[in-house]
């Protein structure tokens, strides 16, 4: 593993309980936050002595995250982060568009005000984190304020492959600059938009804000 990728991962300790996922927790943060790099490679025992663990869960972990599409096992050294383009993630969107968007028009016009309204401590916490600048805590809001309402259409399948395709949606371009906090601000609010015209009953305006929202 190069010394100046190893550099980029933040030192910290993983308690014992739950390792692999708190490890692999970890790791999806770093490959949000872009401390994991694109092109890079890093070995299981290396990553394994940054967080304070054995090089099992580590590989473990990485193994997922290769299930998952984010990084490939190269034998005998180590996992190479995959490297995005503009292309590819434009491809990600269109799908999830096309997805997403006919659920949740269904949904708005089919789920009562009141199962709407208790949704907003999740729209909240997207605010949180955006406010607060946190983009893998975002990025975790994010998902699960979409899981929430994906859930309401009752199909395991459809909140799995949305899930995957969300979370491969917010892996940064190589050489991307990090998000600014404005920008999360901004899509957090949509998050809260959208809730409060569904509480309202307002279908014109919760289309409008769908199709915005999943068509930036």
């Amino acid at each position: 593993m190069h010394e100046t990728a190893r550099a980029r991962i933040p030192a910290q300790k993983v308690l014992r309980h739950s390792v692999r996922g708190q490890v692999l927790d970890a790791l999806r943060a770093a490959l949000v936050d872009g401390d994991l790099v694109p092109g890079e490679i890093y070995s299981g025992p290396a990553l394994g002595e940054r967080f304070g663990v054995s090089a099992t869960p580590v590989r473990e972990a990485m193994q997922q995250l290769a299930l998952e599409g984010a990084v490939e096992c190269l034998p005998n050294r180590g996992f190479r982060v995959l490297t995005r383009t503009p292309g590819a993630m434009a491809e990600l969107a269109e799908v999830r568009a096309l997805l997403e968007v006919p659920v949740m028009l269904r949904l708005a016009r089919t789920v009562p005000s009141e199962v709407w309204a208790a949704m907003r401590p999740a729209a909240a916490a997207t605010v949180e984190a955006a406010e607060a600048g946190d983009l893998a805590g975002y990025a975790e809001a994010d998902r699960r304020f979409h899981r929430e309402v994906l859930a309401l259409a009752g199909n395991a399948q459809l909140l799995q492959v949305a899930e995957e395709l969300h979370r491969r949606a917010q892996w940064p371009l190589p050489g991307a600059a990090r998000t600014p906090r404005a920008v999360l601000v901004a899509e957090a609010g949509e998050h809260t938009a959208l809730l409060e015209a569904l509480v309202a009953g307002d279908l014109a305006l919760s289309d409008s804000l769908i199709h915005a929202h999943a068509h930036p």
